[in-house]
């Protein structure tokens, strides 16, 4: 998005409510664990993630906060939770009172089910670096374009 439009990225593992919620836009990434879940201590990460981060979130006010969600998963090999871990980004910043832009299609994807999937669409943008690699550039390039016209 370039350096005029975006901050240095933020590594949720060390990074505290506050260093995010500086920030009245956001864009949050997240892969998707096992059986849908988020990155964290109870599934083998080494350090905290998303799975202690986000309660951390409770009682805070991200009313005036926009946020877009973008996911990293295997449509084959996860086939039936393809990137669901987008959902408990999703919701947890929604109760928070954040306003969610970026939703995208799932058209183009081959996977049984996913949480991340409300009304149809994915709640972000669904990445599989493993089955469809090259797909990703286009798939990014028009995600971010709609959030900038979103954002304008």
């Amino acid at each position: 998005m370039g350096a005029e439009l975006a901050a240095k990225p933020v590594n949720i593992r060390t990074a505290s409510v506050d260093d995010l919620l500086q920030y009245d836009t956001l864009i949050l990434g997240t892969p998707t664990y096992g059986e849908g879940e988020l990155p964290g201590l109870s599934n083998g990460t080494s350090t905290e993630s998303w799975a202690e981060f986000l309660p951390k979130l409770a009682g805070y006010d991200s009313s005036g906060k926009t946020v877009a969600i973008y996911g990293l998963g295997n449509q084959k090999g996860y086939a039936k939770d393809f990137v669901s871990a987008m959902i408990f980004l999703h919701d947890s910043f929604k109760q928070c009172g954040a306003t969610l832009l970026g939703a995208s299609s799932t058209d183009g994807y081959t996977f049984k089910q996913s949480k991340a999937v409300v009304d149809g669409q994915f709640v972000g943008l669904a990445l599989d670096q493993e089955n469809q690699k090259d797909l990703t550039p286009s798939r990014l390039s028009a995600w971010l374009e709609s959030l900038q016209t979103a954002w304008a």
